[in-house]
Parts: C-alpha cells; structure tokens; sequence
C-alpha cells in the first residue's frame, strides 16, 4: 500500500529534483561513509574498519561494523532524501520576488 499524504513531488518537480537528488545522494554517501569512520574509531580505537574477507578481524566484529555501517548510511541516506525534497518543494512553491528593474 502506498500512502500519500499530498506533499510528493509530482510531474516537473520531480523531474527537476532528479539531479539534484543524485548530487544529494553522493554528498551524502560520503558523509555517512565519514560518520560511520569516526564512530567506528571511538567504539573500537582502531583508525581501520574492518574489511568483510579480512583475516586480521574476528567475524563477529566484520558484522558489527556491516551492522552499523548500514545504520549510519540508512539514516544518512533518509535525511538527506527527507530534507533535500523538502527544499526543492520550498524552492519551487515559494512566490518569486518582483525583479529589480535598474534605473539609470
């Protein structure tokens, strides 16, 4: 079932959000990816995180870290959609200022 609550971007906007929504989604891949780092280095004290085929980490420790990773780009990701549509929509229903005409 697909709610709506009359606030989606239809038609030209969403179009027009598309680009800026990839840009959102890149900027926000490599903040949470920057997160997900600084967390990781305060919970284990180590400037690594654990790679997935690494001998050098315990199991339990590569799927804490997955585990967490995911979380941290989850939320990232979702925010950074939430807001960046929220404004775009700003943006786009927003009545535009009368322009300056320049008087000579």
């Amino acid at each position: 079932m697909n709610k709506r609550d009359g606030n989606e971007l239809t038609g030209l906007a969403k179009i027009a959000y598309k680009p800026i929504g990839m840009a959102f989604g890149i900027l926000g891949g490599l903040l949470a990816g920057k997160v997900f780092r600084v967390i990781w280095k305060k919970l284990s004290n180590e400037d690594e995180t654990p790679r997935p085929l690494s001998d050098d980490y315990s199991t339990r420790e590569v799927l804490l870290a997955a585990t967490l990773q995911g979380a941290v780009f989850g939320l990232i990701k979702t925010a950074v959609d939430r807001y960046g549509m929220k404004g775009v929509r700003r943006f786009l229903d927003a009545p535009r200022p009368p322009a300056r005409r320049l008087e000579v």
